[in-house]
């Protein structure tokens, strides 16, 4: 242990972190979705791929990031809205197996209509943040990691504050906990749904932004919520803090694997790595880390 690079260590062990704060970014989307109306949005990553390429779209058009963000975040609510009323309103009380098809035919739909909107080439992303290092007490982190986690932390800081604080929220929250019991005192399950949906959106937009400028805008950017499975094994599909801590036990336990262990398999298990921790942590605790509330349903 007197050889051991501690400083080294810790650098992996914060890139894996930062890392760990975008994945976590994702799996909320899916909670968002699945607290509300029980569906495991396979589609999330489909709306993060359109979100990215209308975005950068419409920037290399010539129009203003502010605008562009706002035309964006404006089609992601009304294609969440539609999605929600068309396609799964209809669908309520069948079986999951059912609804999962459904948010996957989806995904295939959205993916389709970008590629026929935007077309099929790969966009570069420049949010103006450059990806290089700089020294923090010996420690290497990247500036663009940094900015991504600070802005996916307020993200999910910003969400947790509305879905505790506000009217909207407590009613979404209500609607998570009993569906019926919220519509026996008034609530308005189409209004909370579209709201959720709306936020789900807003989610997929900063997403695929922060994901786009990392590895480029590309059709191969809907696989991203691959990464977000895991997390919310470890976490639980019904719970935001479990998307976060998943996100931040994932996104290190990765990174610490592929430099600490990688090389006994050959390199290269950062790819999969997480998917072993995931099946192990299901044979000991499958409603996750913070699941209890399934438990209590089923």
């Amino acid at each position: 242990m007197a050889d051991f690079d501690w400083l080294f260590f810790m650098e992996v062990l914060v890139g894996g972190l930062l890392s760990g704060v975008m994945y976590s970014l994702v799996a909320i989307g899916f909670v968002l979705i699945y607290k509300t109306s029980g569906v495991l949005n396979f589609a999330q990553g489909a709306t993060l791929l359109l979100a990215a390429l209308t975005f950068v779209s419409l920037t290399e058009r010539g129009i203003s990031f502010p605008l562009a963000f706002a035309i964006t975040f404006a089609i992601m609510v009304v294609i969440g809205i539609a999605v929600e009323r068309t396609v799964l309103r209809p669908l309520t009380n069948k079986p999951p197996i059912t609804l999962f098809m459904a948010t996957l035919g989806l995904s295939y739909i959205i993916e389709g209509a970008a590629q026929l909107i935007w077309g099929t080439q790969v966009h570069g992303l420049d949010l103006g943040i450059a990806d290089v290092p700089f020294d923090v007490g010996g420690v290497y982190i990247s500036q663009f990691d940094i900015f991504a986690a600070v802005v996916a932390a307020s993200m999910v800081l910003l969400l947790s504050v509305f879905f505790r604080y506000t009217r909207i929220g407590l009613g979404f929250r209500a609607v998570a906990d009993d569906q019926f019991a919220a519509l026996a005192v008034g609530l308005r399950l189409p209004w909370i749904w579209a709201t959720v949906w709306a936020a789900a959106g807003l989610v997929a937009l900063v997403a695929g932004l922060l994901w786009g400028a990392r590895v480029g805008v590309q059709f191969s950017l809907s696989l991203i919520v691959l990464k977000a499975l895991p997390v919310l094994v470890l976490g639980g599909f019904d719970s935001i803090l479990g998307a976060i801590l998943g996100g931040l036990l994932i996104g290190a336990s990765e990174k610490l694997a592929e430099v600490y262990i990688g090389g006994y398999f050959g390199g290269g298990i950062e790819g999969w790595f997480a998917y072993v921790i995931a099946l192990a942590f299901l044979l000991v605790r499958p409603s996750g880390l913070f699941g209890q509330k399934l438990v209590e349903r089923v």
